[in-house]
């Protein structure tokens, strides 16, 4: 694992007016993040945190989280919702003269 990228994992870096300085985060390690006062060094902080916890999670033998960019999709998404929404897009669906399943996709879409 010591040949393995952790630049390939799916960083963000925004301005946290609460902390007054950015805050990097990343989404497969939802618990780690680093502050700083300049943003690529926030950047840069959690990136070196996330790459001790990759190698501390490989010798240990656990598990490391696949990147999101690296996973398999299958595009298909199953989605429970009340009877009244689901009326409401089957009727919206047919005024744009599109099946429920393209029309859904197109509201996740444009969200």
């Amino acid at each position: 694992m010591s040949d393995f990228d952790v630049r390939r994992y799916s960083y963000r870096v925004s301005w946290s007016p609460d902390d007054d300085e950015y805050v990097a985060t990343v989404l497969e390690f939802p618990s780690l993040s680093w502050l700083d006062e300049d943003q690529a060094a926030a950047l840069q902080g959690v990136v070196e945190v996330v790459a001790g916890v990759v190698e501390d999670l490989a010798d240990a033998g656990e598990n490391v989280p696949q990147p999101f960019t690296e996973r398999s999709y299958s595009g298909t998404i199953y989605v429970r919702t009340s009877a009244e929404l689901h009326r409401r897009l089957v009727m919206e669906a047919a005024e744009n003269h599109v099946s429920l399943n393209q029309w859904a996709a197109q509201r996740l879409a444009s969200a």
